[in-house]
């Protein structure tokens, strides 16, 4: 593995607030750093103006302390910056995350000699349309999903490639994934596990009826527009985040992003298909470890 330049002069730390253990460990992570002359700076994850420093290009890297979810919301606020993202798992299931919460001792110094390579992620850019008019847009890590909301009866979406009509569906809802989603939700509706340095958007229908029920990977490049009809409630939803309402007519447009999610690694990069095996059946929100 090659090695490079130590370029990280001011490093921020983020910790799930409803992680104690990640509160207890901060203090100790920090130390270590104060031990090398690094310039550190803490806060818990949703601290508004911690947020902002971030996304000002202050800090050359970010920590997450916590699990998959802690490191969306790092990916959300480093991305646009190119700031990289090590991750230390103090949450559950932890694909993303390389380092174990027993183990930062151990890769701190290395990642301080610069023996490391960064993972560089596809993103999607997201928007919402209703007839003309922007409503929002949304860089994802993971997906966008369009679906139903409490009312338990399938939704229309109307599915489009690179603007050629491509078919209807009748589901639940339909999933717009990165690679890095196709281990999350689109891997639980049925869709492929994707290798993470693909640039493909995948679509897994959940639920469908009638309708198109395997997943299709895009050529590189393509983009998805999704257009719902529906007589009651549909939403939208960005990794995971609070759903936004959609009405009937809605349209939903998913491409490629302009930002990269970089992940810092210390394993070599065939560590994704080895972690794979350990990580399926043993799901540890179930308490069920094979």
């Amino acid at each position: 593995m090659a090695e490079q330049d130590n370029t990280f002069k001011k490093i921020a730390i983020v910790s799930h607030p409803q992680i104690p253990k990640a509160a207890e460990e901060v203090i100790e992570i920090i130390s270590l750093f104060h031990e090398y002359g690094i310039e550190v700076s803490h806060s818990q994850l949703g601290d508004l103006a911690f947020h902002e420093r971030i996304q000002s290009g202050e800090f050359d890297l970010l920590i997450a302390l916590g699990g998959d979810g802690t490191m969306l919301r790092a990916g959300h606020l480093c991305a646009p910056r190119s700031i990289p993202i090590l991750g230390i798992n103090f949450g559950h299931f932890g694909f993303l995350i390389e380092i174990r919460e027993n183990q930062w001792a151990e890769f701190i110094p290395r990642l301080l000699e610069g023996d490391f390579w960064l993972e560089k992620r596809m993103m999607l850019s997201a928007e919402q349309w209703r007839e003309n008019h922007l409503l929002g847009s949304w860089d994802v890590v993971n997906e966008v999903v369009v679906s139903r909301g409490k009312i338990i009866r399938p939704v229309i979406l109307d599915a489009s490639v690179d603007g050629r009509f491509l078919t209807t569906y009748v589901a639940d809802g339909l999933i717009a994934s990165t690679p890095t989603g196709s281990t999350a939700y689109a891997l639980a509706a049925g869709g492929p596990i994707l290798p993470p340095e693909l640039r493909n958007i995948l679509l897994v229908a959940v639920a469908p009826h009638l309708s198109i029920d395997r997943a299709i990977v895009l050529a590189e490049g393509s983009s998805v527009s999704i257009i719902v009809h529906t007589d009651h409630q549909a939403v939208l939803s960005v990794d995971g985040q609070a759903p936004v309402d959609l009405v009937s007519g809605d349209r939903v447009e998913a491409r490629s992003g302009k930002h990269t999610t970089q992940f810092v690694r210390f394993q070599d990069p065939g560590y994704f298909y080895r972690n794979l095996t350990p990580h399926m059946y043993n799901n540890p929100s179930t308490g069920n470890i094979r």
